[in-house]
């Protein structure tokens, strides 16, 4: 049975996640996934509180930008989480944007390189092991987690291009997909990424002028497809062609500065109960 979440835009001011995230959990959404985008809401924190304000949504974080943080760091944070909310909490790294991770000094030669150290690092600590690693950008010595999580939380990693994708199919427990992502661009990654889960954000509105705004965004963000459009019956039949192409999530997005509770509460209501 696909998943079916929603997106907290980071557009939305931080203090509005409470309301949002008790409404889908009220609705029945299964997962809320929250945005950790340079210069907006920090995804550990968001994520965290949501988590703390509801009781069954899922949460998961798309994504946590790797040359921001120490790996052990993460772990703390990641395994804290894990102890406190279970398997709740989805965590997702990527390498980030290459031109914010410039702006903070952080970008790497080799995010590719950066990656994959930083991901296996990552597992390894979070299954309680003790990892010691003298990588090009990843070392530690003698670390280990004095509370791991009981249950090593499901790792998400972000992929664009053809190499991330086959590293993030690799190293990860699922691949996240952005928004702009076609049903047949998913089909062709799920020949590639075989090992694990494929979890795709897509556009997707209903409403006066829903194609006009998706369309604006497809543009603006230079997206290769604009997404899904119309009444919840023809959503949910989109949806399920991204299912039939092998996603095994499917994440609604709505754009910026429509109301983010109304949109959750949609996404459960009308959209999940006509998806297979």
């Amino acid at each position: 049975m696909t998943t079916i979440g929603a997106i907290f835009l980071p557009s939305n001011p931080p203090e509005t996640l409470r309301s949002v995230a008790q409404a889908a959990d009220q609705a029945g959404l299964e997962e809320l996934w929250i945005w950790e985008d340079c210069f907006l809401n920090g995804g550990l924190t968001a994520a965290t509180a949501a988590l703390a304000w509801t009781q069954n949504l899922r949460v998961g974080i798309g994504i946590m930008p790797v040359p921001f943080r120490n790996v052990a760091s993460l772990a703390m944070e990641l395994a804290t989480l894990g102890r406190m909310f279970g398997d709740r909490a989805l965590p997702g790294i990527g390498h980030g944007v290459q031109e914010w991770m410039g702006q903070v000094g952080a970008r790497a030669a080799s995010p590719l390189t950066l990656l994959r150290e930083y991901s296996t690092a990552l597992r390894a600590l979070l299954q309680g092991e003790s990892v010691t690693v003298a990588g090009k950008y990843v070392t530690l010595d003698n670390v280990r987690l004095d509370w791991p999580p009981e249950v090593p939380p499901l790792l998400s990693v972000a992929a664009g291009g053809p190499k991330t994708i086959a590293l993030a199919g690799e190293v990860g427990d699922a691949v996240v997909l952005a928004g702009g992502t076609s049903p047949a661009k998913v089909a062709e990654v799920a020949q590639v990424v075989t090992d694990a889960q494929l979890t795709v954000f897509v556009p997707a509105m209903t409403g006066p002028g829903a194609e006009a705004k998706l369309l604006a965004d497809m543009e603006k963000y230079k997206a290769d497809w604009p997404g899904l459009w119309g009444t919840p019956a023809e959503i949910a039949a989109g949806v399920a062609e991204f299912a039939a192409a092998g996603a095994s999530k499917v994440i609604l997005q709505t754009v910026a500065g429509e109301d983010p509770e109304a949109y959750v509460r949609w996404v459960a209501e009308e959209v999940r109960p006509l998806v297979g």
